[in-house]
């Protein structure tokens, strides 16, 4: 899995240094939650769906086995920026700069 890892965040290197090779915003926001694009629309386990991958086409997964756990999955709710949570608490958001809440 770490060895898939590394060869993800290589790939992804060398698409940004070539020019005309840029990954869909989807897509580099899924890669950089360390997620993984599948073709299914539904998560083969320990991974759960995350957004989507290539223009909406394919699921973004991410796995549920490692640190990178969904703010849900962990008891919290996702709310943007200008709300102030009361109790932040660690998982992942939808959206890159909206925080995990346990209390807002």
């Amino acid at each position: 899995m770490k060895l898939f890892s590394c060869i993800m965040g290589l790939l992804l290197f060398l698409l940004q240094a070539v020019p005309g090779l840029g990954l869909p915003k989807d897509t580099l926001r899924c890669v950089g939650y360390h997620g993984f694009c599948f073709r299914s629309k539904s998560c083969p386990k320990p991974f759960a769906a995350f957004g989507t991958c290539s223009w909406r086409q394919k699921t973004c997964c991410i796995d549920t086995t490692s640190n990178f756990h969904t703010c849900q999955d962990e008891g919290g709710h996702c709310v943007p920026p200008k709300i102030k949570c009361l109790q932040q608490q660690v998982g992942l958001c939808p959206h890159r700069k909206w925080k995990c809440c346990t209390e807002v």
